[in-house]
């Protein structure tokens, strides 16, 4: 198993156990996606049950990022996570790792495929985030006529704010200013201010005020999440967008921030409780992206602790959650569809940690 990037040592860190499980979550994680690479690359020679063929390309209109859970294996969707991997590995760990050279190197062979756009506008509604994504995610040095060529099809009133929330909003401006695409989208200032990090804290609040007046009137009742699984996706990729991935502050109102990472708190220990590992993943991604030190909260060292528990010996973490988790004796392409996603959103979690705990 090869070393972890980034990752470093100290005395305060959470202890050396805490230490030794990122390590162990890093290591392996990236180990096992780069070993199946093949399963990312729609085009690449399949051996009989290793994986899916070319598909249909992407059902939603949600960004290459959001995989809300449910559906099956989906060859664009899971090429766009891999760039989106290797594009943050890239900024976070300048160094020779050769695990990430092999990684680029089939992201960028991806992208020059000529069948690729194909994919990438198969179902309509996900056609414009989808070919903006394929061109901020792609690697350096990587011949950008065919997707500049995708991007000028693109027609204007999808690149504008019209019929869009503001988490939509956010989602388009953030790919379409990494392909360098014009839009009129709003300053992302003006975006933070209609945030769901700085709605939902307050919702999230009434509803537990809510639900806490029921329980003096009623039997007990399920534990229940402070907000809903869609909203707490938002929320994280809220985060990531205007962070740009923990690059940057996300500049939200005074007081927005802390009250934010409340709320992540709160669903960090539901996560935990629950074992919904991919959410659990993108909430301890989410305190970094919001300036915290992530593994020195109670919520961050227990959700590693958590996905340490959940990765098996290969280095894959086996589902989205425990309910939903693959078994070791699903065909190899079931497993993979299962596991693909959580397992990477892990990995980019422990560089995103590494990092912050190495400044």
């Amino acid at each position: 198993m090869t070393t972890a990037p980034g990752l470093r040592t100290a005395p305060d860190d959470g202890g050396p156990g805490l230490a030794h499980e990122l390590e162990r979550l890093s290591a392996g994680t990236l180990d096992w996606l780069v070993h199946h690479l093949d399963d990312f690359d729609p085009f690449a020679p399949r051996r009989p049950g290793t994986g899916p063929g070319p598909g249909p390309g992407p059902r939603t209109g949600r960004a290459a990022v959001d995989a809300p859970p449910g559906g099956a294996h989906r060859p664009a969707k899971a090429a766009l996570e891999l760039a989106l991997l290797t594009h943050c590995w890239t900024r976070l760990d300048p160094g020779d790792d050769p695990r990430r050279a092999g990684a680029t190197a089939r992201v960028r062979s991806v992208w020059q495929h000529p069948g690729f756009p194909r994919l990438l506008t198969a179902e309509p509604r996900g056609a414009t985030q989808y070919r903006l994504a394929w061109a901020a995610l792609a690697p350096r040095g990587t011949d950008d006529a065919p997707y500049r060529a995708e991007l000028a099809r693109i027609p204007a009133a999808d690149l504008s704010p019209a019929g869009r929330s503001a988490y939509q909003r956010l989602e388009l401006r953030y790919y379409a200013d990494k392909a360098g695409v014009a839009h009129t989208v709003e300053p992302y200032r003006e975006l933070a201010e209609r945030n769901v990090l700085v709605e939902l804290p307050g919702t999230a609040l009434a509803r537990a005020a809510r639900r806490d007046h029921r329980r003096d009137t009623t039997a007990d009742r399920p534990d229940e999440p402070p907000v809903t699984v869609p909203e707490a996706y938002a929320l994280t990729h809220s985060a990531f967008y205007l962070s740009d991935f923990a690059r940057t502050a996300p500049e939200l109102p005074d007081g927005a921030a802390a009250d934010a990472a409340a709320l992540v708190g709160r669903l960090l220990d539901h996560c935990v409780r629950h074992d919904w590992w991919d959410l659990a993943a993108e909430l301890v991604m989410t305190q970094v992206c919001l300036g915290l030190d992530a593994a020195r909260t109670p919520e961050g060292a227990a959700a590693v602790a958590c996905l340490a528990r959940a990765q098996r010996p290969d280095g894959s973490i086996p589902g989205r959650s425990a309910a939903t988790r693959a078994s070791a004796a699903d065909p190899a392409a079931e497993y993979f569809a299962k596991a693909y996603h959580t397992t990477l959103v892990t990995a980019l979690m422990t560089l995103l940690l590494g990092t912050a705990r190495a400044s």
